[in-house]
C-alpha cells in the first residue's frame, strides 16, 4: 500500500518524544491520525488537533493504515507489535508498522521477521536530538527498509524530521542511532572532563566553550548539552536521565559483542553513567555527569 496523505495513520506511545512527534504528524496530515497512550495526561498534547483518541492498541490496529510507535524499547515494541493484544493480533487493517524507538538491531529484525509472517511490514527508524527538534519537526530519523517502503514512508517521516536517512535494511536505523547515541555519551563525558580541567586551570568555562566553539573541537554535544545544560549546571528531572543512556550503551555493547568490536570507549561511558545513576544523579538530565568528575568520583569503582 502506498503512504499517501490521505491514509490514516495510528500513533502509539506520546511521552517525551512521542508526544511532540505525534502532534506534528496531526497538524501536518491531511488524513485521520489515532493516538494511544496508557497514560491519560499524555493527551493533553493533542488537545488542539485533529487527533483522536484510541481505546485500545486493538482499536489503532482495527482503524490504522500505518501505525507508528514510539515506546520506551525493544521489549515494549515486541509487545504491543506481536503480544496477544497487539498490532498483528487478529486480522488488523494495519499493513505497515514503523517504530520510533530505539532498540536492539536484533530485536527489530525478529520483530520484522514475525510481522512478515502475519503480512504487516515493520520498518525501524528511530530518531535523534532533542525533545525541542521533536516539537519543531525537525528530528533526525534513520530508517531500515527496503527502497521502494522508504520511497513510500518518507513523506510521513519527513512532518516529524528534517533530515531523514535511508541506512540500509531493517536494522540499520538501529545500527546507525545506537552509534549516534554512543557518540554523544561518550562525547558527553569527554566534554565534562575538559571543562573541569579547563576551568581548574583557570579557563571561565563560558570562555572555554566560545573558543573551542570556534575550533576544531566544536560540535553539537558542546553547542547543546556543553552550553545548555553543563554550563549552567542545569540538569532538570523528566529529561533523558542515566538509566536511559544505560538502556542505550547496554545494546551498543550487545552490538559490538556480536560484532567482536571490543567497544572500550562505550564501556568506559557505561561506568560513568552507571556511577551517575548510583551516586545522586538517578532521573537527572544526563549530561550531569560533569558532577561525577568535578567530584573526583571514580567512574569504574564508584568512589571518591
Amino acid at each position: 500500500m502506498a503512504a499517501d496523505n490521505t491514509a490514516t495513520i495510528g500513533f502509539i506511545g506520546l511521552g517525551v518524544m512521542g508526544g511532540p512527534m505525534c502532534r506534528n504528524v496531526a497538524l501536518k496530515h491531511a488524513g485521520d491520525v489515532i493516538a494511544f497512550d496508557l497514560n491519560d495526561a499524555a493527551f493533553a498534547l493533542l488537545s488542539d488537533t485533529k487527533a483522536q483518541r484510541a481505546n485500545s492498541i486493538s482499536d489503532v490496529a482495527a482503524r490504522a493504515d500505518i501505525v507508528f510507535l514510539s515506546l520506551p524499547g525493544g521489549p515494549q515494541v515486541q509487545q504491543v507489535c506481536l503480544g496477544p493484544d497487539g498490532l498483528s493480533a487478529g486480522q488488523p487493517r494495519v499493513r505497515t508498522i514503523v517504530d520510533l524507538s530505539t532498540t536492539t538491531v536484533a530485536s527489530a529484525r525478529e520483530v520484522a521477521k514475525a510481522l512478515k509472517e502475519t503480512g504487516i511490514e515493520f520498518v525501524d527508524a528511530p530518531v535523534a536530538r532533542t525533545r525541542e527538534a521533536a516539537q519543531r519537526g525537525e528530528l533526525s530519523i534513520m530508517v531500515g527498509a527496503s527502497t521502494d517502503l522508504f520511497a513510500q514512508l518518507e513523506p510521513l517521516l519527513r512532518y516529524m524530521g528534517s533530515d531523514v536517512t535511508l541506512c540500509g535494511e531493517v536494522g540499520c536505523g538501529q545500527v546507525v542511532k545506537l552509534v549516534n547515541n554512543a557518540l554523544v555519551f561518550e562525547h558527553t563525558v569527554a566534554l565534562a572532563e575538559m571543562m573541569v580541567l579547563g576551568e581548574r586551570a583557570g579557563v571561565a568555562p563560558a570562555a572555554l566553550l566560545d573558543a573551542v566553539s570556534k575550533g576544531s573541537g566544536n560540535s553539537f554535544v558542546l553547542n547543546n548539552h556543553g552550553r545548555k545544560a553543563m554550563l549552567p549546571r542545569e540538569f532538570p528531572e523528566k529529561a533523558f536521565p542515566p538509566e536511559y543512556v544505560l538502556k542505550d550503551l547496554s545494546y551498543v555493547l550487545e552490538l559490538a559483542e556480536q560484532t567482536e568490536v571490543k567497544a572500550r570507549v562505550a564501556q568506559l561511558a557505561e561506568d560513568y553513567y552507571e556511577a551517575a545513576s548510583t551516586k545522586g544523579w538517578s532521573g537527572r538530565y544526563f549530561p550531569c555527569v560533569i558532577e561525577l568528575i568535578e567530584q573526583g568520583i571514580d567512574p569504574v569503582r564508584h568512589s571518591v
